[in-house]
Order: C-alpha cells, then structure tokens, then sequence
C-alpha cells in the first residue's frame, strides 16, 4: 500500500526522516536540511534556462522545454539516481521548491518505474517555515543555561555531559575563534539556522527540561546566531568551568594541535596534510596580529615556527606548550575576565568538571 504524502514536518524532524530534495544544486546549496540528499530534476543550466523560458513565454512553454532538456539518457539517470534513494530510504519523502511541479512531475517518473513515493506537502518553502517559527517559539519558552569559561577549559567537552545539551560549535562546525576552523568546511547560514532549529525541537521534544549551551559569541566562524537566540543566551544563567592552567595547556595542544594535524593528514595524505596543518595554525596567528600587538604576534610567531619545526622533526608536539601558555595568560584569559565582569549576576555556579554536571542534575 503507497504511503501518502505529507505534511507532518515535526515527524520528519524530530524522526531524522530522509529527504530527497529534487531542486537544482545551486539551490541545494542555498539552505537545505539535515538528512536530505539532492537528486536534482534538473541541473542548474537546464534551471536557468527553463526559467528565462518561463518569464518570456509562460508556464507552458517552459514544461515543454523542461521535458525537452531531460528526456532519452538524462532522464534515465535521474530517475535512476531517484530509484537508489527510495531503495536506500523506502521511509522518507521527496520534495521541491513549494511542493508543486518538479515533485509532482518527479513522483509521476517514478510511479512510471515502477515506485510510488510520497512527497512533503509544500516542500522546502514549507519546511524552512515551519523551523523559523519553531526556533522562535522554543527560543521564548526554553529556559537556557550557558556554560562559560576561560580558553581551554574543555568546555565542548563538559557540555556533552550536561542533560539537555545543544552543541553549537559542532552546528557550526566551528570552534568559534581565530583557531577555530575545522577540516571541513562551516555550512550556509541557512543550513545552521535549519539545523539549530531541528536540534532545539529535539531537545525540546525528547529530553525537556533547561536547555545548555556552551557561551558563545554572535558568530561561531561565519555562522551568526539568531538575534532572539543571542539575546536570550545573554540574560540567561552563567555556569562557569575552572581548570588549572596545565590542563587547559593540554587541552589546546590536543584539540587544535594533534586532532587537527591527524585530520588534515587523513583529507591530504602526510605531506599535503603537514602543509595544511602549518598553514592553519600560522595563518590563525596572524589574524589576531593586530589585537596582539606587532612585538607580541612576532615573538609567538617564532616559537610557534620553532614548535612546528621540532614536530615535524620528531614527531613532538610539546614545544607547541610554550605559545599556547602565552597565549592564554596574556591574550584570552585578560579578554575573559573583562567579559565575566560585565556578567559577574548571571553566575550560579563555579566549579570543575565533575562539580557542574553534579549541579546540573542536582
């Protein structure tokens, strides 16, 4: 029995339901959602040329050549590529700009093959309405407890052991400072603004109780939160993370040092990866040139270059401590603590590791 189509947008979010999305990849890559694939109707030129069509001509005219332009081999692909998915994915649904002709059209291709597949009801336009409204609703009811701390603290880590966590940085894709690029690239800012949505329904829906958030600022790399997001993160309750400076030492070493090195070498290979890896961490640096100072940036700079060397050598990351020390006590930990003291009547607790994941389930 055919399933039917749908409108239940909540059900498909919160169930990670799969989405095959069949508008052009220039759209795709515009704003889309977690769990969906593009299975294009059309390719971006036969879109635009359809839609030059369209405006000259009409409605008519354009399907004409919309068929004409995916018709013999090309046809046969795309429906191929759509079979995969419904096999792949026999529970999820397909979807277009409105939910209106090329999911129509699509659904049609594929009950020819031999397949009856379901479409969301108003498509992507629909579903990217329903999560703006959601986020905004769930960001007025939801009460937000962030988790704040000096550089290194392992925040990202701590938050991971709180009850209702929604990981930002990891939305992002992130780490949200200078340092803060990750391998791979930061999605649109639709594509976390959908996310960001989907996590807080989740949150909201399957865990409940107070929200935490690691303490970030308006943007996390390129990403920016939503203005109702960053404010009601402002008033809300500071958990402050403590951690003796050799640990946060560690910390930085491991996360921004050995993972990132171990990352870009299994995207680049050993020697394209070391490259990578250098240029990264240099190119970091030097983007807090001015805010350092000229002297400053210069004197991390070498022994940033030195700990480099010494790794490359012999494979020893401790050299990396020296910079990162400096780093934390003269640049970040000054630039925290001016923060915290504009913030000093949020804080409800202090404390390590163990000591806030006990308040929080307290």
């Amino acid at each position: 029995m055919a399933r039917a189509d749908t409108d239940n947008y909540l059900e498909l979010f919160l169930n990670d339901i799969p989405l095959m999305d069949v508008r052009a990849p220039v759209e795709y890559q515009r704003g889309s959602f977690p769990n969906s694939c593009n299975a294009p109707l059309m390719n971006d030129d036969e879109r635009h040329r359809v839609g030059i069509c369209y405006k000259a001509k009409g409605q008519q005219q354009a399907i004409e050549l919309g068929h004409q332009l995916v018709a013999g081999d090309i046809k046969a692909e795309r429906i191929a590529a759509w079979k995969r998915f419904t096999l792949q994915h026999p529970d999820g649904y397909l979807y277009c700009f409105r939910g209106g002709l090329r999911s129509r059209l699509t659904q049609q291709w594929l009950r020819d093959a031999g397949i009856d597949y379901p479409l969301v009801t108003g498509g992507y336009k629909a579903l990217r309405r329903f999560l703006i409204d959601q986020l905004e609703d769930l960001v007025q009811r939801t009460e937000f407890r962030i988790l704040s701390g000096r550089t290194g603290t392992g925040k990202t880590r701590v938050l991971h052991r709180l009850p209702n966590p929604v990981d930002l940085e990891a939305l992002a894709n992130h780490r949200g400072s200078s340092f803060g690029r990750q391998v791979t690239p930061q999605p649109s800012q639709i594509d976390f603004e959908n996310a960001l949505a989907v996590a807080m329904l989740k949150a909201s829906h399957q865990h409940g109780g107070p929200l935490y958030l690691e303490d970030e600022s308006r943007l996390i790399g390129r990403c920016a939160l939503p203005e109702a997001f960053r404010e009601r993160m402002a008033t809300a309750q500071l958990m402050i993370l403590e951690r003796p400076l050799a640990q946060r030492i560690a910390i930085i070493r491991e996360d921004y040092v050995e993972t990132m090195l171990a990352q870009y070498r299994d995207r680049d290979g050993q020697q394209a990866g070391w490259a990578n890896f250098e240029d990264y961490l240099l190119s970091a640096l030097d983007r807090i040139r001015k805010r350092l100072g000229g002297e400053r940036h210069q004197q991390l700079r070498k022994t940033m270059e030195t700990a480099l060397q010494q790794q490359q050598a012999y494979g020893d990351p401790s050299g990396h401590d020296a910079w990162i020390e400096a780093l934390l006590t003269d640049y970040y930990d000054p630039m925290y603590d001016y923060q915290l003291s504009q913030k000093e009547g949020r804080v409800v607790v202090r404390g390590s590791a163990d000591d806030l994941v006990a308040w929080s389930r307290g």
